[in-house]
């Protein structure tokens, strides 16, 4: 099995790898088949399905589906253009292509959120459609997008798609417990494994080009949240927090004032930087998910800023190891909110973040799977409830708890020799029966939890 470490960590836009870059990436995939079509192709229609209708407003799917058909990209996006673009559609009732021309597209009539029709192959549907000059669907796919900003269609789903269909690589573990036989095996580290299956499907300046940018992007998202005020968009009125935390942190640096455990609040306010930059629609890094975004910057950031003898020449050892855990996690369960709860989304963030952090404080391969362990094992359960749909409450305070607990999960493991009662293929395995059993309700669709008992208006 193989997940790039690009695959669970991408550059997107906020707020939702699911419902905002998901989408955005169907709509891209979907324009392919238009223009490989044999036949004219006069007008586009969407219909969301699922969580991606019950939350999609709140989630801007509405506006990432749009502009998925306007031919924009998570990777490349430019918020000026698609706002320009996005209220010219509105206008016109016209998505104008250089290739295509001028396709219809009314968004009042043309985009459907159909709350009725779940579809069966993952909650977070929709169905893209090409129409004719009468107004009939002449072309569609079904898209599912199973969390992490992955897409895959109706078919791709069934055929297992999402599992890695490339050459084998030289470590091709498929579970923790491969994992640590290899490492055991062969002497090495999970990130020099990791790197060497990473290297085998490309090269060396290509890893090392990337997960720069990936770290740059990160760092740069808690930069711009921890100079930003102000009102958070959607209703609900959430002031954005991590500038006034930290302007008061660095304020009180020096006084001797401070309790050993404020710590937890500079931990607590890298993380808060990136999800209020991430529900504002800004750019992040999925990691796994924009939901959870916050969580493996904020630990990174934590060590570089407040650990003796942290290095950024390690920022790749830290996300290769991070995105090791990951992959076994979406493998052999999932990373989506509205397949399992947030369990998948911050639980998984935060196993990842410990992992990465036991990593580069010298810990043992056993002692790295423990410290995955000890974050997961403690976020079984958590719901995905967002309030008025949105990616804000309780989701970016989550964030800030989720790297609370993965720096304390790693610390806790480092102290141990890495034997353990729970291994970490059981917590995962119990991870998804859980997301398996939980009610729809709490899983992305804020009809339960939180969203039903917080006056959201």
């Amino acid at each position: 099995m193989f997940l790039s470490v690009f695959d669970m960590f991408k550059v997107g836009i906020g707020p939702s790898s699911s419902h905002t870059m998901g989408p955005m990436v169907a709509g891209a995939r979907f324009l392919d088949k238009v223009r490989a079509a044999p036949f004219g192709v006069v007008g586009l229609r969407a219909s969301l399905h699922g969580s991606l209708a019950f939350t999609g407003v709140g989630h801007a799917t509405d506006r990432a589906t749009i502009l998925g058909l306007a031919g924009f990209r998570p990777d490349t996006y430019d918020r000026d253009q698609a706002g320009t673009v996005l209220d010219a559609i509105h206008r016109t009732k016209i998505i104008l292509h250089d290739d295509l021309g001028a396709l219809r597209f009314d968004p009042d009539r043309d985009l459907i959120f159909d709350y009725d029709t779940p579809l069966p192959g993952h909650a977070n549907a929709m169905i893209l459609m090409a129409t004719d000059a009468q107004g009939d669907v002449i072309l569609q796919e079904i898209y599912y997008s199973i969390g992490g900003g992955f897409v895959l269609t109706a078919a791709e789903l069934a055929e297992g798609r999402d599992s890695d269909q490339g050459p084998a690589v030289p470590y091709p573990f498929h579970s923790a417990a491969q994992m640590l036989e290899m490492a055991r095996d062969s002497g090495m580290s999970i990130a020099a494994m990791k790197r060497a299956n990473e290297i085998s499907r490309g090269s060396r300046e290509k890893l090392a080009t990337g997960t720069a940018r990936i770290w740059a992007v990160m760092t740069a998202c808690i930069d711009r949240g921890l100079t930003t005020d102000g009102i958070l968009p959607g209703g609900l009125n959430v002031k954005r927090r991590a500038k006034g935390i930290h302007d008061a942190l660095q304020a009180e640096r020096g006084l001797n004032l401070a309790a050993p455990h404020v710590v937890n609040d500079w931990i607590s306010t890298y993380a808060l930087a990136v999800n209020e930059e991430n529900a504002a629609g800004g750019q992040v890094v999925t990691a796994p998910t924009n939901g959870a975004a916050g969580v493996v910057p904020a630990v990174i950031r934590y060590w570089l800023d407040h650990v003796p003898g942290a290095s950024a020449t390690r920022v790749e050892e830290f996300l290769l190891t991070a995105a090791a855990i990951g992959g076994l996690v979406k493998y052999n369960a999932s990373i989506s909110g509205a397949e399992a709860g947030c369990q998948a989304e911050v639980g998984s963030a935060a196993a990842m973040a410990a992992a990465g952090l036991c990593a580069v404080l010298g810990g043992t391969p056993e002692q790295i799977e423990n410290a995955a362990e000890i974050a997961l094992e403690h976020h079984l359960g958590m719901t995905c409830d967002p309030v008025k749909g949105l990616v804000q409450v309780p989701c970016i305070e989550r964030n800030g708890l989720g790297a609370i607990k993965a720096v304390a999960a790693a610390s806790l493991a480092l102290r141990g020799d890495g034997q353990h009662v729970v291994p970490l293929d059981a917590c995962i395995e119990t991870m998804r029966q859980t997301g398996a059993d939980m009610s729809e309700k709490y899983k992305e669709t804020s009809l339960g939890g939180l969203a039903v008992n917080v006056p959201n208006c």
